[in-house]
Formats: structure tokens, sequence, C-alpha cells
């Protein structure tokens, strides 16, 4: 029921949103100072608007699993309205083009898993802890199971 339940409220999320993922956690300092690692982030990825530079978004790159959380540095926009754009990380040297795909040089819209709309800090912290470190996940994990069995009506 509570796993039926959380997943229809993260499928009604994604609708309302726009977004294949409403909600992410920041892995990395890459955005420091605007967000830190451990922050949660909300996401919308509406297609009627357009991506401006300074806007931060989350983006996947072919090859990777995680998605990445920086801004948008740079647009290229084509006559036809076709845009690509660059990104950084606000806390980086240099932009982003290191990380994504050999011979891309650009990101598309069809790259873009959300933008930034606002954030609780540090909440996310402990998806951060779980996935460093697997024996907390089991503490944790053990625990909701004995809360379960314990609170069964």
């Amino acid at each position: 029921m509570i796993v039926s339940s959380a997943l229809m409220i993260w499928k009604g999320l994604m609708v309302i949103t726009g977004s294949e993922s409403p909600i992410v956690v920041v892995l990395s300092g890459s955005m420091e100072p605007a967000f830190h690692r451990g922050d949660l982030l909300f996401l919308t990825n509406r297609v009627e608007d357009p991506i401006r530079v300074g806007e931060i978004v989350v983006f996947r790159i072919e090859g990777r699993e995680i998605p990445i959380v920086h801004r948008v540095l740079k647009i290229h926009e084509k006559q036809n309205g076709h845009i690509k754009f660059l990104t950084k990380g606000d806390n980086n040297a240099v932009d982003d083009r290191g990380l994504y795909k050999q011979g891309q040089h650009w990101l598309e819209k069809k790259d873009v898993v959300g933008r930034a709309r606002g954030f609780v800090p540090y909440i996310g912290i402990v998806t951060i802890l779980m996935n460093d470190y697997p024996k907390f996940k089991y503490a944790v994990l053990f625990l909701l199971g004995l809360f379960v069995l314990v609170h069964r009506e």
C-alpha cells in the first residue's frame, strides 16, 4: 500500500512537472555556492519554456547513469529555431565540454531532465549517505522494516 501510494505520487509529479525526475539530490560540490551536496532540487521541464542563459538545468549525458546539475553558460540558436546550449558548474574552472560524450560540444533540449525551480537544503544527504555507506543503507532498511512489522494493525 505504501509503495503503491509513493509510486502514484511520483507518477503524478512527473505529469504535473513534465520531468522524468521531478526531484533530484545534488551529489557533488560543483554548483556551490548556489547548491550544496545533499540539497534536494525540485524540477520542471515544460516544453513551451525556452532555456535561458543563467538557468540551472539537470541533464543526462549518453553513457552516464547519473544526471548532472549545472548552469547554462551559452546558448547557440540556429535560424530554424533549434537551440543548443553549453553548461558549467558554478564551482568549476571550465565549461562542461569535457563531460559531454566524445564529439559533442553542445547539449540539446532532449538532454534536459528538468530545470531547478526550488530546493530544500541538505535534506538529500540521507541519499548520499546510503550510497556512500552501504551498511548505513542496510541499517535504515532494517529499521524501516522493523517499524512496519511493529506498527501493523
